[in-house]
């Protein structure tokens, strides 16, 4: 069975997300923050086998070299038109911040619209291009169930598509799309509250 963890991160109130399963002690990440609060609630010897990231800008992003020193074999998965960012403290944002980032680790996999990434046996996490507040910009669907949005749709708050790379008419039509393909499923928004069996 999956069980998903919220953390509310420090800056911009962003979400993680922190995915795990009974009897494994792989854990997997939904973009990445306050690293020091993922290791606190994890047991020992459980480990983070990777993050996927909804897009790259720094406050779903800013902790992750902090992990990589914690777990330098983990994997990050990132839109293909996001990859550059990694390694950008202009593209991610960061340089606008107190603490420029990039991303010192090399094990980067691209995720396409459709691609599947197997988490645990028989359960996989499906990737979703839905571009508009960036181009790189990604949901995520895992048993049909656990949708994460990231920026592309909070319910109740506008999509912000002003910063670099963003389209107004793309966010728009992604946002609609998770609007009606979110229904029946538990929300996982990049900033605010879960909502459980959207309507």
């Amino acid at each position: 069975m999956i069980h998903i963890e919220r953390i509310v991160n420090r800056i911009f109130d962003s979400n993680t997300y922190v995915i795990y399963c009974d009897g494994s002690k792989d854990v997997w990440l939904v973009d990445v923050g306050d690293t020091e609060k993922v290791i606190d609630i994890l047991p020992n010897a459980y480990k983070v086998k990777g993050v996927f990231l909804t897009h790259t800008h720094f406050d779903h992003l800013y902790g992750i070299n902090e992990l990589y020193d914690n777990y330098s074999d983990m994997l990050v998965y990132v839109a293909e038109s996001g990859v550059e960012a990694l390694y950008s403290a202009k593209k991610n944002l960061s340089k606008y911040h107190e603490s420029p980032l990039e991303f010192k680790g090399e094990k980067v996999e691209r995720l396409y619209d459709g691609s599947l990434v197997e988490l645990y046996p028989n359960i996989s996490l499906k990737a979703i291009a839905t571009p508009g507040h960036t181009p790189d910009s990604m949901s995520f669907l895992i048993e049909d169930k656990y949708l994460f949005t990231g920026d592309a749709y909070i319910p109740n708050a506008p999509v912000v598509s002003k910063l670099p790379g963003g389209n107004k008419a793309m966010a728009a039509k992604s946002k609609q799309y998770l609007i009606e393909f979110s229904r029946g499923k538990d929300l996982y928004p990049g900033h605010g509250e879960i909502i459980r069996n959207i309507n």
